[in-house]
């Protein structure tokens, strides 16, 4: 077992460093948790990574290890590390040594934490794919607040790693169509095979007259696209968060007259039409049987060793069209992983 940490963060605009330092003693109460994987997101983190996010606001006032943080540089991002326990402090008698474990943290080989700041790993999800837990809460927090309906026609723009949860999670509702929208060919072959019906290339004429259309783009252009596609009274999903960019639209034309709906949607609270009989840890438990049941082995396209996060950074941000997910690991994983 390495005595070193090591972690990520960013010193500047498009400027990532991978940093060194001896591993902190546990405090009582404390367990210390060694990372095997954390998920990279192309959509919140590259605005941070790029400085295209707003300083007005908390960096993420939900997750306490950003919380803590201050905008500006050097900073340090994530929320998806998924690994075991090594080493538990006094007084710290509910974890146990080598339980698997995810944690809300930015991206490190080793995490300090209390009990109550780590989620268990169910046994039938592997490791690997507990890093994508965030994600997938996400697409099921989007299809709640989408609320498709039997027979609609559904519409998915933007085919990141969310987009493509999301489309897994749609596929299992009857509806009509499942249109995904893409530039990206390898993006669209894997929505095909978690169960749209048809896809499409952002150039592609599109009909106006969709139930349901989701932005997840993360670009705020297509917002405008969704809103054309949308039909009378539709209802467009704003999934993406945009940071400091700002979406150019045309609210003259169909959105007036077709009394579409725009929906924001953010994992961080639930609905209040839900508030009565969902709380987080019901759609986490949701989330963690979507991550075992639905066919997801080719959404992680890329593990990188956190020693090559600036290159991993590189990719996301050159919009390299044959990744979808990459994980940074951190040691060797023997079993479940």
């Amino acid at each position: 077992m390495t005595n070193i940490q090591r972690w990520v963060q960013f010193d500047g605009p498009r400027r990532a460093s991978v940093h060194h330092a001896p591993l902190p003693a546990l405090e009582a109460g404390e367990v210390r948790v060694a990372v095997a994987y954390s998920a990279i997101s192309a959509g919140s983190e590259l605005l941070f990574y790029r400085g295209d996010a707003p300083r007005e606001s908390a960096i993420d006032s939900s997750i306490g290890a950003l919380a803590e943080q201050s905008h500006g540089y050097p900073v340090r991002y994530g929320y998806a590390c998924a690994g075991r326990i090594d080493a538990v402090g006094a007084q710290a008698d509910k974890p146990r040594l080598g339980e698997r474990v995810f944690v809300f943290h930015p991206h490190t080989s080793h995490i300090t934490a209390t009990p109550d700041d780590l989620l268990p790993i169910p046994d039938h999800v592997p490791l690997a794919r507990a890093a994508l837990l965030p994600n997938m809460e996400t697409a099921v927090n989007f299809v709640m607040d989408g609320a498709p309906g039997i027979g609609e026609r559904v519409a998915v723009f933007g085919l990141g790693v969310v987009g493509l949860l999301t489309t897994a999670l749609l596929a299992r509702f009857p509806l009509t169509e499942l249109t995904c929208i893409d530039p990206a060919a390898a993006r669209r072959e894997q929505s095909l095979a978690l169960g749209a019906t048809r896809v499409a290339t952002p150039e592609d004429g599109l009909d106006n007259d969709f139930d349901l259309v989701y932005e997840l783009s993360g670009r705020p252009a297509v917002l405008d696209d969704a809103i054309q596609t949308a039909g009378f009274s539709g209802r467009v999903v704003i999934g993406s968060w945009y940071g400091n960019k700002h979406a150019p639209l045309h609210l003259g034309g169909a959105f007036h007259r077709k009394r579409i709906r725009l929906l924001s949607s953010q994992v961080s609270t639930i609905d209040s039409r839900h508030l009565g009989r969902w709380d987080k840890a019901r759609r986490f438990d949701l989330a963690w049987q979507m991550l075992a049941e639905l066919p997801l082995d080719g959404l992680i396209t890329h593990r990188l060793p956190v020693e090559d996060a600036p290159a991993a950074y590189g990719l996301l941000d050159a919009g390299a069209p044959d990744v979808i997910q990459i994980l940074l690991t951190y040691q060797a994983v023997t079993r479940n992983s």
